[in-house]
């Protein structure tokens, strides 16, 4: 196991004992596992088809600049021997439960994000262990002895900085920042590290001139807050190593979105479609991974105006079918979206989620909300 281990000063409020635990390249590894014929090999996975994305790539495509939610077709230019193989959502399910039972054996205060990762808060935990380090190298040990996967775990006093943590040392790894060191670990940390700052968020901080966490820190919060909405505190407080969010194991979902902001307007028919095809994939995809459905689809656009609206379309019952919901998106688009006005953001999403009711009865659309 490789230790990252950052010392430092120490803060002047309780300290928790977080674990961000992520598994490394989850599907394809999973894949890999079960056809050692995979191993060592450029492997996605995903559909073949038109509009299929990629729902997770080996290590070994990654080299080729291939990552998760990427169209398939890109992904199939950039790596002339990609394997693609089918998604088997069922065994990633079971492999799953099998690294939840071992987090339920050190605390009973875990937070799944998705089938391949969680938060753990182990302050008090099973084995009264007072170092979390340790716990977490043993979940490493574990998940790798019962599943033959690897994951790499973050260490930390917050959600925020555990998170960051377990990214420092992928694949395999296991990362600490520790009290003392975190003011300067935030400050020199690029503002694309911040978990919650996308693509888009990231180039609005840059015209603003922000690059860095000690960049952030020279804003107060009342400007971020004009700047960036309710967002604003939380950016304020993360670049300060400050996040007071609980692991929370009934944590309810409300809604799942994917959105991309362009640096050109789009201005075809085409284009735009495209472009929903492969946001719905993704979106999809998402929710087969967590096992949520949802009632409400729900279309979202932006003119060059800034003028957003947005258009759903609601079903008597929970769905995640990717062809289902492709067609109302792209239904939607057609009958709202004025094409020759130039779009620079799409962005699709799931409302009215149950991840308790299975029910794979015909949908039928309802009226349009």
């Amino acid at each position: 196991i490789k230790y990252n281990l950052i010392l430092g000063m120490a803060f002047d409020f309780p300290l928790r004992k977080i674990i961000h635990v992520d598994m490394d390249a989850f599907f394809a590894s999973v894949e890999q596992r079960d056809n050692p014929e995979l191993k060592g090999l450029p492997v996605v996975v995903g559909g073949d088809s038109k509009r299929s994305v990629v729902a997770a790539a080996s290590y070994e495509a990654r080299k080729f600049g291939i990552f998760s939610a990427m169209p398939m077709a890109l992904a199939r230019k950039k790596c002339a021997d990609l394997v693609i193989v089918p998604h088997r959502f069922q065994v990633y399910k079971e492999v799953s439960q099998v690294i939840r039972n071992i987090f339920k054996q050190y605390t009973d205060l875990i937070e799944p994000l998705s089938l391949d990762e969680a938060y753990l808060d182990v302050t008090q935990n099973k084995f009264n262990n007072p170092s979390a380090t340790l716990i977490a190298g043993e979940i490493k040990e574990k998940v790798q002895s019962e599943t033959q996967l690897t994951c790499s775990a973050g260490v930390s006093i917050n959600k925020f900085l555990a998170k960051i943590a377990s990214d420092l040392d992928k694949p395999d790894g296991l990362s600490v920042i520790a009290p003392a060191q975190i003011p300067d670990f935030v400050a020199q940390l690029p503002i694309e590290k911040f978990y919650g700052v996308g693509k888009s968020t990231e180039r609005k901080m840059h015209e603003l001139g922000i690059y860095s966490g000690a960049d952030l820190q020279e804003w107060t919060e009342l400007d971020l807050v004009k700047h960036f909405g309710k967002s604003g505190r939380y950016y304020y407080n993360v670049c300060r190593g400050i996040d007071h969010r609980p692991v929370s194991p009934s944590r309810i979902r409300k809604s799942i979105s994917i959105e991309r902001t362009f640096e050109e307007d789009l201005n075809t028919r085409e284009d735009i479609i495209d472009v929903l095809e492969a946001l719905t994939g993704k979106l999809c995809t998402t929710l087969q991974r967590m096992d949520i459905k949802g009632r409400t689809i729900q279309l979202k656009w932006r003119y060059p105006d800034f003028n957003t609206p947005t258009r759903s379309k609601s079903f008597k019952q929970y769905t995640d079918d990717e062809q289902l919901l492709t067609e109302q998106v792209l239904a939607l688009a057609d009958e709202n979206i004025q094409y020759k006005d130039g779009v620079r953001l799409l962005g699709v999403g799931m409302q009215n989620l149950n991840t308790e009711q299975q029910d794979n009865q015909l949908l039928l659309p309802l009226d349009e909300q």
